[in-house]
């Protein structure tokens, strides 16, 4: 027996990054987002965020006829992944806001919230601007900056 494997875990806990099918930054992002996401991703992205299909279509611009598409295809093209990385590191911040509690992060996605002028993140990620606006809040909720 090959003496690595003793101590080596068989199995080593994915992470969300692992779990959503692609890395959270770096060079190998950047390629799989150029080359565009394989289709499955929008599947793990909508069951870990607990949003239905049609929501996570409509918070990340993308027509069901388009997703139909890339159902046949198999892959997104590079825009629409780029607008799934947003929405998944947008979820990723909430969820560790909320330290791990999907249902909680998923509620606060789909609620009114007063910092973004009541409007709900999961409407404001259809813009890299919007985007940074969720983003720069979550960041102030977790310092306890609410001003």
């Amino acid at each position: 027996m090959n003496q690595a494997n003793v101590f080596t875990p068989s199995h080593k806990p994915m992470g969300f990054w692992g779990e959503v099918g692609f890395p959270a930054r770096g060079p190998k992002l950047h390629q799989a987002l150029h080359e565009g996401f394989p289709f499955d991703v929008y599947s793990k992205l909508a069951k870990l965020s607990g949003l239905d299909k049609s929501d996570l279509a409509s918070a990340t611009v993308i027509a069901s006829a388009t997703l139909q598409r890339r159902a046949k295809s198999g892959k997104f093209n590079r825009d629409e992944s780029d607008r799934l990385y947003r929405f998944a590191e947008v979820f990723k911040a909430a969820l560790d806001l909320f330290e791990g509690n999907n249902d909680r992060a998923s509620l606060w996605l789909k609620s009114q919230v007063r910092g973004l002028g009541n409007k709900r993140p999961v409407d404001m990620l259809a813009t890299s601007a919007e985007t940074e606006a969720v983003l720069d809040l979550i960041g102030r909720l977790e310092h306890g900056v609410f001003a």
